[in-house]
């Protein structure tokens, strides 16, 4: 029992019992996303092998707070409890302030149990003004789709609807795509040309089994063969295009801006009215591509309760020591970017 006896709020651990009713309060809950939901316990623990804390208020046999936790613990990046880890966001929501609250006291106090370095919270509007925090560093992007899709269309501004046109002047195509392993080779080759360390395929492969039809794989073909392809999340009204990228020839094809275009399209006629382009860290290329796109950045507020280190960590590509790694990367073989790259992306978070 946690707070006054006399509001019955007890905190509790995610399990096989209480998943659905955890869904349903993040689906129920305005600040809710899909990086709250449960199935990340399942994702993270069996493909990536870190332990996860998935923390749940709960009042009279209603769950009215969550924070999931992943703690991930690394010789490479350190030892972290982050909420939600190799997500970008998933930090505590509910009902009150005493949920939060307690949420909270409860985090901070297994953030002590374990000794992590530091305690994150992504995604969230700051609990806590003592805390340090990276403002400036990461954006997001929304916009209403729908339920015109010529209208969606005419809203792209004119240069970068000019290469959506482009792309299907060349004749691209779209499929949705049942093949991880397709989506998977595409991505890889991406990722490896940003200088970008790889989740394994049956990462990937566990997502879509877990979260069922509210994930997707939209892939775009250039006579017959894959040029670009991205992993989609279903969350209330909105689409996300999460994991995507394209191979050499996409930006000849304009195959990404083709890809989220249908991507876009696609959602609109399954009646879905909001596109979350994601995450992008400020003065990057993909900060540029999404803006290109009329999308307004939003900027993501993610806070730190440093506990064994005296400054925020910096574990993004934009660190200047990361320099030198990141060009090597870039020039291995993609199967030996592919062998190696999930033991490091793994350690992350």
């Amino acid at each position: 029992m946690n707070g006054d006896p006399g509001t019955m709020l007890r905190i509790a651990s995610l399990d096989a019992a209480s998943a659905e009713r955890w869904d349903l309060f993040v689906t129920g809950c305005p600040a809710g996303s899909f990086f709250h939901r449960a199935g990340w316990k399942r994702v993270i623990e069996t493909s990536l092998g870190h332990a996860c804390h998935f923390l749940y208020a709960e009042r009279y046999g209603r769950i009215v707070g969550v924070l999931p936790l992943v703690h991930v613990k690394s010789r490479l990046f350190g030892n972290s409890l982050i909420s939600t880890g190799f997500t970008v966001g998933g930090g505590p929501i509910a009902e009150d302030d005493e949920a939060l609250a307690e949420l909270d006291l409860r985090a901070q106090a297994l953030a002590d149990r374990l000794d992590v370095d530091y305690l994150e919270y992504r995604g969230t509007t700051p609990l806590h003004p003592d805390w340090v925090r990276n403002d400036g560093l990461y954006v997001d992007f929304r916009k209403p789709i729908g339920p015109d899709p010529e209208k969606d269309m005419l809203a792209i501004p004119r240069k970068q609807r000019a290469m959506v046109r482009k792309g299907i002047k060349l004749g691209l195509t779209s499929v949705i795509d049942d093949d991880v392993a397709r989506m998977h080779r595409v991505y890889a080759v991406s990722v490896r040309n940003l200088g970008t360390p790889v989740f394994a395929e049956a990462f990937f492969r566990t997502i879509k089994e877990t979260f069922g039809r509210d994930v997707d794989i939209v892939t775009v073909l250039h006579e017959g063969e894959a040029v670009a392809s991205v992993m989609n999340f279903y969350f209330r009204d909105q689409v996300l295009p999460y994991f995507g990228g394209g191979t050499e020839a996409a930006r000849d094809l304009a195959a990404n801006d083709f890809m989220y275009w249908e991507v876009m399209r696609r959602a609109v006629e399954r009646g879905f009215r909001a596109f979350d382009f994601g995450r992008s860290k400020c003065g990057t290329g993909a900060f540029a591509f999404k803006k290109n796109w009329g999308f307004p950045p939003e900027p993501l507020i993610y806070e730190f309760k440093l506990r064994r280190l005296e400054s925020l960590p910096d574990v993004n590509p934009l660190n200047p020591k990361y320099r030198l790694f990141i060009a090597a990367w870039k020039r291995l073989p993609i199967g030996l970017a592919n062998l190696i790259g999930p033991h490091i992306v793994r350690n992350l978070g």
